[in-house]
């Protein structure tokens, strides 16, 4: 995404918080909307929600022994969330990892009135979307799931995530954070993305790090040893004392082959001079 395009939707969930803060201040109006970062809190598993064809299921029947990416929009919102699922199918599209194969989706909406239809819609636009760029994908819609909820389920969803949100009277909308939250395949949160326009870097190795290595190839797990994640930015940064452990290893192999190399030459040129000592002798 091109640095004109990001800064225009910065732009307009700016202007929508102001626009929302008619009565209130904008610090009043977002005190309690945020993330706190939960690493490793559980999900609980019992959880009850409906999914886009509206059977209700709980958590546990959607986990497939695979990471999961959380997301947590209002299908029906027309800015901010609309940018969530649009940068995120664009992310999931680029990275190695394939939907359904290696990891699952979990699309959640936090607005208890949203029904499984309005799921279902969402879901057939993006699936799609997704396939038409992977046409070879085994199971994208089998991994991919639009879920609504009650009240009470979506609390608790939301609370064990840390993810803070709240209803604006003024404007009749709700005033909520842009993070897509990675879970482990026993659905315990791993990590968290902030803002839109996600990395594909960072997604890419962050699945493979909830996975505990069971996806991603050889550079997948060299470049997690080179790279750290950085809780307070939601990023992946190089790590210095890593590369320098690996220019260490690097350096004593090189010193090994060469101190071996010279070795051997040296065992050749003493045994052929001993041979032409022992060929001259009478």
């Amino acid at each position: 995404m091109n640095t004109f395009k990001y800064a225009l939707r910065v732009f307009a969930f700016v202007l929508l918080l102001l626009t929302s803060a008619r009565a209130q201040t904008p610090m009043a109006l977002l005190h309690d909307v945020g993330v706190e970062q939960k690493l490793n809190a559980q999900v609980p598993q019992s959880l009850v929600f409906t999914d886009e064809t509206g059977t209700q299921v709980h958590l546990s029947e959607l986990q497939r022994g695979k990471p999961i990416l959380l997301i947590l929009v209002q299908y029906r919102c027309p800015s901010l969330c609309t940018a969530i699922l649009n940068d995120s199918l664009s992310t999931l599209k680029v990275i190695p990892q394939e939907l359904g194969r290696d990891y699952d989706v979990w699309v959640v909406s936090f607005d208890p009135k949203e029904t499984a239809q309005l799921a279902a819609e969402k879901k057939k636009g993006y699936v799609n979307s997704y396939v038409r760029v992977h046409p070879n994908a085994a199971d994208v819609s089998g991994g991919w799931h639009f879920l609504t909820g009650n009240a009470e389920n979506i609390a608790t969803l939301t609370e064990t995530v840390g993810y803070r949100y709240r209803w604006d009277e003024a404007t009749q909308q709700y005033i909520h954070p842009s993070a897509l939250i990675l879970l482990t395949p026993e659905a315990r949160v791993s990590r968290y993305f902030f803002g839109i326009d996600y990395d594909p870097t960072d997604v890419r190795l962050s699945l493979v790090e909830a996975s505990h290595g069971s996806i991603g190839t050889l550079t997948d797990r060299i470049l997690l040893f080179c790279y750290h994640y950085d809780p307070a930015t939601g990023r992946y940064g190089l790590v210095v004392i890593n590369l320098l452990r690996v220019a260490s290893g690097l350096t004593v192999i090189l010193l090994g082959a060469g101190i071996a190399l010279l070795w051997r030459a040296d065992r050749r040129r003493t045994h052929r001079l001993m041979q032409q000592i022992a060929g001259g002798s009478p």
